[in-house]
């Protein structure tokens, strides 16, 4: 038995894996999140500095010959951040404030203009820019939308600010993270974790000694997939506990029978003896019974036989090879006993052209103990046909005996106790499963009444 392993720590625990699952998938969201709020909060500061340009430009309309004195100018243009503000009425009368030497444009911005993924494109260069830029922004008056604000500003105040947005809502998107995670973490380790843990441990504990019923997995009241996985589970183990302790039981048992039988047979071959020698007396009632004490010790000697043999014998090893199944067919009517006038109980209607990949030996054992047990109970013509279906080879072996008892059909298959006729074993057959699953196949029962019985053995076919 290879070692137990050791369950995971924290690190490697299904726990953290999930708490850094929960934490990088809220990160995700958060920056899906973020890029068109970043986007948003460029389009609102550039609307403010228009606001404020519309504002400054109202000092010259509140003068007759819209003019102002260099001083009011440049304190007008320095509180609204700006170089150079103009304002362009519906009428077609332009205002403007500018400095005396106001930079070269770097970029213009129409804010009437760009969509969603232009608006987001925007952000993130502010954010990327190094040099401060010279903007030209043009955009619609806040109180007369007919009329047209332009104001030429500095980017680096608008990407100060955008940094201190960004990291704002970075803070409060680690803060969401670590929430969210923690709730889901304790959430995931009272549903999930600590069952699947519970399931993990009560495995490995069966796996060491499942005979002991005392670290049995406990019942669970729950009725989700967890739930239903635990009592499965517990259910599997009860079961497969006590198939183990009757193997146990069975094991032990068989080891005291093989050594029985042992003894018996060499109990039984002295009483053999005897009776041959009874046999041949010349006492008219010592030979009216010698033959029917010699039968019975036979039996008895042919039950410790196949006893031994099927306690002894583990899984068969095949000795696979291509074959022709008419020729073995014939091979086993041969071994078969005659009928009265001297031919032949079974009957081989196989075609010639069918061939298989097996065992023959093996195979040879399924069929003479299928004809045995049909002639031995009380039946004189034995039909094997075989054809393919379906990639499958289905074989059937048909007679004319009296038909299996109910009693016999129940327990068909099973060892010491599916014998069809007094005094059977019930190992043929049983054998003869064995036989046949370790090639791949199966034998069942198709039918049997009081004209005759047939059994279907099914096969993997060959190409």
């Amino acid at each position: 038995m290879t070692a137990r392993p050791p369950m995971p720590g924290l690190v490697r625990s299904l726990s953290a894996r999930l708490l850094a699952l929960t934490i990088v998938f809220v990160m995700l969201t958060e920056v899906l999140i973020f890029a068109p709020s970043a986007g948003r909060f460029r389009l609102d500061y550039l609307k403010e500095r228009t606001a404020e340009g519309y504002l400054a430009i109202l000092a010259l309309m509140a003068t007759p010959d819209n003019m102002v004195s260099k001083e009011l100018e440049r304190e007008l243009l320095s509180s609204s951040h700006a170089y150079i503000i103009a304002l362009t009425r519906p009428d077609g009368i332009k205002l403007m404030l500018d400095a005396d030497m106001p930079p070269r444009v770097d970029a213009s911005y129409d804010l009437r203009e760009g969509g969603f993924f232009m608006l987001i494109g925007d952000a993130l260069r502010t954010l990327l820019e190094r040099e401060n830029r010279i903007l030209r922004i043009v955009g619609p008056s806040p109180m007369h939308p007919q009329a047209i604000v332009e104001v030429v500003i500095d980017e680096a105040p608008m990407r100060e600010a955008l940094i201190d947005y960004s990291g704002r809502v970075l803070a409060l998107s680690i803060v969401i993270s670590l929430v969210t995670a923690t709730f889901v973490y304790l959430s995931l380790q009272w549903l999930l974790v600590r069952p699947m843990r519970r399931l993990t441990e009560s495995m490995t504990a069966f796996r060491e000694n499942p005979e002991d019923s005392s670290r049995a997995l406990p019942a669970s009241r729950r009725t989700d997939e967890i739930g239903v996985a635990q009592h499965e589970l517990a259910d599997m183990q009860a079961k497969l506990r006590a198939a183990l302790q009757q193997k146990t039981r069975l094991a032990a048992l068989g080891q005291a029978v093989t050594k029985i039988n042992h003894d018996l047979r060499n109990i039984l071959s002295t009483a053999q003896l005897v009776g041959d020698r009874l046999a041949g007396s010349d006492n008219p009632e010592v030979k009216k019974l010698a033959p029917t004490l010699v039968a019975a010790i036979d039996r008895a000697i042919d039950l410790c036989s196949k006893t031994l043999t099927f306690a002894r014998e583990g899984p068969p090893e095949l000795k696979r090879q291509r074959f022709a199944l008419r020729p073995l067919i014939d091979e086993v009517g041969a071994a078969l006993p005659a009928q009265v006038n001297g031919s032949n109980a079974l009957f081989n209607d196989i075609p010639p052209e069918v061939e298989i990949d097996a065992d023959r030996d093996l195979l040879f054992r399924v069929f003479a103990n299928l004809g045995q047990n049909a002639l031995q109970a009380g039946a004189t013509r034995v039909d094997i046909a075989a054809h393919k279906t379906a990639g499958r080879l289905l074989i059937e072996v048909a007679d004319n005996g009296p038909g299996l008892a109910p009693r016999a059909r129940e327990k068909l298959f099973q060892p010491f106790s599916g014998s069809a006729r007094p005094g059977g074993t019930g190992l043929g057959l049983a054998i003869a499963r064995d036989l046949m699953h370790a090639h791949g196949g199966d034998i069942r029962l198709s039918r049997s009444t009081g004209a005759g019985t047939v059994f279907e053995l099914d096969l993997p076919g060959t190409a």
